[in-house]
């Protein structure tokens, strides 16, 4: 599953080529984790105005609403001038004016959801329960620590369920852990104020 920091890669490989593009074309190949929610017809004439990232979602902003795109298990993202014909795993096509935006999924885990806004249900439902991003300057370790005390569930679960902190998968939960010598299963309340910022080899 692409991680936090490659969603952020890939945000950064098109965000600005795809800036001020009008959308001429939408193609929707097999069914992804979630549908649409829009009649793809409907979104032609309208401009991707910017793009950002929340957690592992991929926000295109439009001048009438947004996009958010989940990579899911296995999808990417490539924008490009042209594309080819669609293959296979090649399940949705944003065809604009500056070029093609195509998610290819072999594992169809990934999503593309249309939201009139971030206050609208189908944004809400997906972004509402997100907790911090971790590099950001919201990220506060000492109201990360009092809200570890909350949860008695396994560290490595805690981490990885997002409600807390947002974006941290499977490779970098672990990596975080071994680095800061905790146990992935220590209950995440067991986790002392020191630990919480330990080095390599430090105890739990």
């Amino acid at each position: 599953m692409p991680e936090l920091p490659e969603v952020e890669v890939t945000r950064q490989s098109f965000a600005g080529r795809i800036a001020g593009a009008r959308i001429e074309k939408v193609r929707v190949g097999k069914a992804l984790r979630w549908p649409l929610g829009i009649d793809p017809a409907s979104l032609v004439g309208r401009k991707v105005t910017s793009v950002r990232r929340r957690g592992k979602y991929l926000l295109l902003d439009l001048d009438r609403g947004l996009l958010l795109m989940h990579l899911g298990m296995s999808g990417s993202l490539r924008f490009d001038a042209s594309m080819p014909e669609a293959a296979l795993h090649d399940h949705f096509d944003l065809v604009t004016s500056q070029g093609v935006l195509r998610l290819n999924d072999p594992r169809r885990f990934g999503a593309v959801v249309y939201s009139e806004s971030e206050a609208a249900p189908q944004a809400a439902k997906l972004l509402g329960g997100l907790g911090v991003e971790p590099l950001g300057e919201g990220f506060a370790p000492d109201a990360f620590h009092a809200a570890l005390k909350k949860r008695k569930a396994a560290i490595k679960q805690v981490l990885l369920s997002g409600d807390i902190v947002v974006g941290v998968g499977n490779i970098y939960a672990s990596e975080a852990l071994f680095l800061a010598g905790i146990r992935p299963t220590l209950a995440a309340s067991r986790i002392s104020r020191p630990a919480r910022a330990a080095p390599a080899g430090g105890d739990p």
